[in-house]
């Protein structure tokens, strides 16, 4: 299964263009209105199958505080299980000039450890059973953000994942945290199913 999912995700990053490209506008929200006023001169952050690494380098460009003069301080590390992606998020992040470490493997198979990160980023990717590894993988106060599709994906006739184990249930996502402070949560069904999440682990 894991050497099938690897072989097409490798397929599909040789087909990505070349060239820049954005984050999520949610992860750059997510980032104004929690990440950096928590975290104002970064810390550890891991970007869960983060495929060719637009989250990853966004985050690592970002924690210098708010003079700017301060050395950035993100340490990202991405997780994917496609080297193809890996090799072009590292050709990305040496083009803007950021350091990011890699972990190329099924994320089922990761040894995130405890309390490692300060943030956690999952976005367009759902293995329920690393859940509770990614909530143990967090400090105390740290953040998790999270964006992926819901079942009523299954309505719209867009791009993105067929099978429905992929799809989370309704509020799925916001009970996958037990425990953690919920600072924002929001399900929408425009154009395609999709709920957005930022939670904070208590101290």
């Amino acid at each position: 299964m894991a050497e099938h999912e690897r072989t097409t995700w490798n397929e599909r990053y040789r087909d990505l263009a070349r060239g820049p490209r954005s984050p999520e506008a949610f992860l750059v929200r997510a980032y104004e209105n929690f990440i950096e006023p928590l975290f104002p001169l970064g810390g550890t952050a891991i970007d869960v199958a983060g495929g060719a690494g637009r989250h990853a380098i966004f985050i690592a460009q970002r924690g210098a505080g708010p003079d700017q003069s301060a050395p950035r301080r993100w340490r990202v590390t991405l997780t994917d299980i496609s080297e193809v992606g890996l090799e072009r998020a590292q050709e990305d992040a040496r083009r803007v000039g950021v350091k990011l470490d890699f972990i190329c493997a099924d994320t089922r198979s990761v040894d995130f450890g405890r309390e490692q990160y300060d943030l956690v980023i999952v976005f367009f990717y759902l293995e329920r059973e690393i859940l509770p590894r990614l909530a143990e993988a967090l400090r105390p106060g740290g953040l998790v953000v999270y964006k992926t599709y819901t079942c009523e994906h299954k309505n719209f006739a867009t791009k993105g994942p067929q099978n429905p184990e992929y799809f989370l249930q309704p509020n799925e996502l916001l009970h996958a945290f037990p425990g953690f402070r919920i600072l924002l949560y929001e399900e929408t069904v425009r154009e395609c199913g999709l709920a957005e999440l930022v939670a904070r682990k208590p101290k």
